[in-house]
Order: C-alpha cells, then sequence, then structure tokens
C-alpha cells in the first residue's frame, strides 16, 4: 500500500483537518482505556459511533451524543474511521472477521486503526486477502495506563504509511499528547515498539523488586537505598516514578490486571521467536508474572510480582516515617 492509496476524504485543502469535513470516528471497545480515549475524544468534538461487549460501557456517552451500533460491521459503515482497542489478538480477529464484524461494514477505501496491544497477524491478513479493497490499516498502540486515557496524555506508536500517519493525526492528538504521538515505522512497527515497551517496563518490575528486597534483607535503610540507586547509573523512570505507587500506597496498580501483564509477555515472546531472537531474560520475565498470578489471582494488579518478593522478605517494602528518616552512613 502506497500513500496515493490513502483516505483523503476527511482531510481539508490546507492539510489540516477542517470542522466541516470532520471525520466520524466508530469507536470499539470500551474497557478501562476505551472509555477515557472515546470521552476525550468527544470532547474535542467527534462524532462517535460505539460498541462494546457490555452496552452499559456507553451510557454516559450516548447520553453526551454519540450513537450506539449494534455491531462492528455497524459501526464501520456509519464511520469515517473505525479504531478498534481490545484486550487480545483473538478477540481483535473476532471483531474484524466474524459475523457481522468490521470488514462486512467498512467501505472500500477505508481506515481502521487498531489500538490494541496486539500482533500483525490480523491486519497482515486482512491486507493479503482483500487488497483489491485498498484498505489504510494502521496499527498505533498506546502507553499511559487509563490514567493517561482518561487525561488524553497517552503515548501512541504509528505503524503507518506518511500519507495515512498524517491523515489521523488530528484523530491521534484528541487522545494523545501532540509531544508523544510518534510515527515509529512502516506497518506493524508501532505493534513491535509497544511490545519492546511493555517488555522492559515489565523487567523493570522484577529488578527493581528483587534490588529492594535484597539490600533491605541486607539491612540497608529502604529510602536510603532506593536514593542511592536513583543517584547512580542504575537510575530507571519505574525507579524514581512508578515505584512509588507501591512503596508510598500499596497501590499495585489493578486497573491493568495481571492476566493481561501475562497475555502482553507472551506476545513480546513470540514476537522474539517470530524474528529469530532469543528472549531468555524476557522468558524468565514471563515465568514470574505467571507465578504471580498464579499465587494472586487474574485480577491482581499488574506490578503484583512485587509482592512476591515481599512475601519473601517477610514485610512489604513501604516508606514509612522511620524509612524516611534513615541517614547514609
Amino acid at each position: 500500500m502506497n500513500d496515493s492509496q490513502n483516505d483523503e476524504s476527511f482531510v481539508s485543502d490546507d492539510g489540516g483537518m477542517g470542522a466541516s469535513r470532520r471525520p466520524t470516528i466508530g469507536f470499539i471497545g470500551l474497557g478501562n482505556m476505551g472509555i477515557g480515549m472515546t470521552r476525550n475524544l468527544q470532547r474535542a468534538g467527534f462524532d462517535l459511533v460505539v460498541n462494546d461487549v457490555r452496552r452499559e460501557t456507553a451510557a454516559e456517552l450516548v447520553a453526551a451524543g454519540a450513537r450506539w451500533a449494534s455491531s462492528p460491521a455497524e459501526v464501520a459503515a456509519s464511520a469515517t474511521i473505525v479504531i478498534t482497542m481490545l484486550p487480545t489478538p483473538r478477540i481483535v480477529r473476532d471483531v474484524v472477521f466474524g459475523a457481522d464484524g468490521i470488514l462486512e461494514g467498512i467501505p472500500d477505501g477505508g481506515t481502521w486503526i487498531d489500538m490494541s496491544t496486539s500482533v500483525p497477524e490480523v491486519a497482515e491478513e486482512v491486507r493479503s486477502r482483500f487488497p483489491e479493497r485498498n484498505l489504510n490499516i494502521v496499527d498505533a498502540p498506546v502507553s499511559g495506563m487509563s490514567v493517561g486515557a482518561a487525561n488524553g496524555t497517552l503515548q501512541i506508536f504509528v505503524g503507518a504509511t506518511t500519507g495515512q500517519y498524517q491523515n489521523i493525526l488530528p484523530v491521534l492528538s484528541a487522545m494523545g499528547d501532540p509531544e508523544r504521538i510518534l510515527h515509529v515505522g512502516a506497518a506493524g512497527a508501532g505493534y513491535a515498539v509497544k511490545l519492546m515497551i511493555n517488555q522492559l517496563w515489565f523487567s523493570h518490575v522484577i529488578a527493581t523488586a528483587e534490588v529492594l528486597a535484597i539490600g533491605t534483607a541486607a539491612g540497608v535503610n529502604l529510602d536510603v537505598l532506593r536514593r542511592s540507586l536513583i543517584a547512580s547509573p542504575a537510575n530507571s523512570n519505574f525507579l524514581e516514578h512508578d515505584v512509588l505507587s507501591i512503596l508510598n500506597d500499596g497501590d499495585y496498580d489493578e486497573g491493568f490486571a495481571i492476566k493481561l501483564a501475562c497475555k502482553d509477555l507472551g506476545l513480546s515472546i513470540d514476537l522474539a521467536r517470530s524474528v529469530g531472537m532469543p528472549s531468555e531474560l524476557s522468558a524468565l520475565v514471563e515465568q514470574i508474572f505467571v507465578r504471580a498470578k498464579r499465587g494472586y489471582g487474574d485480577l491482581a494488579g499488574e506490578m503484583a510480582p512485587f509482592k512476591l518478593y515481599e512475601d519473601l522478605l517477610g514485610t512489604e517494602l513501604r516508606l514509612t516515617s522511620e524509612t524516611l528518616s534513615g541517614v547514609a552512613r
């Protein structure tokens, strides 16, 4: 697919998005991420057509002017751009190819943006089976968790042609931080970047838990240990910021279930396998997450593996008045 095949129907003459030609957005998947993303699209003035397996999730959007569609096919037939935000590649495939799926409703030359954390196979299958339909298929997965979705500050990683990226940028900007919406390459690159980000972040969870538990067991004050690590070349964003939800509040981020974290880790290892690269560390991290899922349940927070090390240590790792008063000697 080259840039000349892109759907230009919603782009104004000056290259921007004119109010009179603003696209209708079809959105499928109103979970923790999708609901915040759709609210921001609505606030930005986009007309919405929405669908989810649970109709009640759309009540607030419909009350504010969105239209409910009874199927993905109806969404695709009613919208200029279709966006999917779904939990697994299997569900993405069902929504695209299934009875009353996107392919039954989307017009030739239409645009489908998959913002799920997924893999390229479904999109590639559509391209290979229906090349004559000239569909604009873009992968644009996100980072930033449900807070970023609610606040419209998501990071978005776009795999697309240059023309496709420019066409959809105004839509993406309504959901994400414009400074962190990145065109990362051709189709499939967005999926790969997101999986690698997740893989590294989950590895930071395990590495940080292990280091803090060992150092504390060795008698080092927790706050002193963390501040020493932050001041060193071993610092990370996780150590400096993300881990504080645990150390201050005991919050293991139940907004993103560990079963989904395990799914993402499995996808990243599958990607490594598909390109012939070893993934020994990633495989170990995945197994630690699976152990935590088994021990704490599917709906435990994505940082629940941290608890494995706290359990071995015999105490929770928390910054209290006592730890904060510790002084390095």
